[in-house]
């Protein structure tokens, strides 16, 4: 019988906060992903459907575009 790793729970995503509701991810780091722009619609939230990173818009925040 071959020898099995023990069973790790998945790793929670990554939760980062915003300022905006207009955000953009790439996964982050030399491996990461196509830059995707993700909309924070009503639920205060959106996570990318490629490295599932969920942002946060923080409290009181989200009145930006995104353009400076």
């Amino acid at each position: 019988m071959a020898d099995t790793p023990p069973h790790r729970p998945t790793e929670p995503p990554e939760v980062i906060y915003v300022d905006d509701r207009r955000v953009a991810c790439d996964g982050g780091g030399a491996l990461g992903h196509p830059r995707v722009f993700l909309t924070i619609g009503d639920r205060e939230s959106v996570e990318c459907g490629y490295c599932d990173r969920m942002f946060v818009l923080r409290p009181g925040a989200g009145t930006g575009t995104g353009h400076h």
